[in-house]
């Protein structure tokens, strides 16, 4: 299964069902190239998540750390952590996903002592996965039987999926990572997602970089560092990003114009919102909405 249309809420928290029909758990391929807006977009889902690369290469970014995963590599993401991923170097870049319930990984008699402590834990929003190394490829391995596993349904196989998945969690936790708890860390992503909120609820309207940062309880300079420092961007150029993202959505109705979807979107000026989509997309919006149209039929 392909997710092509990640769908969050206006706190960037992802609304796909990550589970199988008797399981807390999902796991499916994704081809970055063939999203809706060409990339995985900025989201966040209590699940924690495992990726392997079987083709090309990815980007990722995990709250303000980026790192680029190539095939035959896997990395852990941990719940609640804001993430976002793109092919690296246009290589078709092709992954298995497995989103799991922490509550799933292990037994409730298990969970507070060796599962708790490191989805809560400050210092670990990722892990990088080296199929190189024997605690890597066990977990290269077992990703690889769980999907198997969910594909062929023989039976008893969801017993057989919680059995890879301790061999998962007992070789990501026994590799000698220590969980810290720094609480200004906690804030500093409790502010971000609080911002990021504020703009998702009100980008079809006027916004001003005052508007942003009073959501996240900052002032303006303070609010751009956040911006700056986790996402790579201004706080304004965030808000452009998002409602071209939006757009692209609107553009594939085919009443609607061009204009119509600039203002819906918060733009005051069809010009405008053109050049800042040719920018992003590489194409105009009128390119793209004939291109989708076109794709349909």
């Amino acid at each position: 299964m392909q997710i092509k249309n990640f769908m969050v809420n206006q706190n960037l928290k992802e609304l796909t069902q990550h589970r199988t029909v008797n399981l807390p758990i999902a796991c499916y391929e994704t081809t970055i190239n063939q999203n809706l807006h060409g990339y995985i977009p900025l989201h966040w889902h209590e699940e924690i998540q495992f990726v392997l690369i079987i083709k090309g290469e990815a980007i990722f970014q995990i709250n303000e750390e980026r790192i680029v995963v190539r095939k035959g590599e896997g990395l852990f993401i941990n719940s609640g952590c804001l993430h976002m991923a793109e092919e690296k170097n246009q290589s078709g870049c092709l992954y298995i996903c497995l989103n799991v319930s922490p509550h799933f990984v292990l037994s409730q008699e298990l969970y507070t002592t060796y599962v708790t402590p490191y989805i809560q834990a400050t210092n670990l929003p990722y892990v990088f996965v080296k199929a190189n190394e024997p605690w890597g490829k066990n977990i290269v391995d077992a990703i690889i039987a769980i999907k198997q596993l969910i594909e062929q349904k023989s039976q008893y196989f969801e017993i057989d999926i919680t059995m890879q998945l301790t061999v998962i969690w007992k070789n990501l936790i026994f590799n000698g990572f220590q969980p810290e708890y720094v609480q200004t860390e906690i804030v500093k992503s409790e502010r971000m997602k609080q911002m990021l909120s504020w703009i998702h609820l009100h980008y079809a309207e006027k916004i001003k970089l005052e508007d942003i940062a009073r959501a996240g309880g900052l002032s303006r300079s303070e609010c751009c560092r956040y911006f700056k420092r986790i996402l790579k961007t201004t706080p304004l150029n965030y808000v452009i990003d998002y409602r071209i993202q939006k757009s692209l959505i609107h553009l594939q109705q085919a009443e609607l114009t061009v204009t119509e979807v600039a203002y819906q979107v918060g733009f005051n000026s069809t010009s405008y919102f053109i050049e800042k989509f040719r920018n992003s997309m590489n194409m105009t919006p009128f390119a793209y909405k004939k291109y989708k149209a076109n794709d349909c039929n």
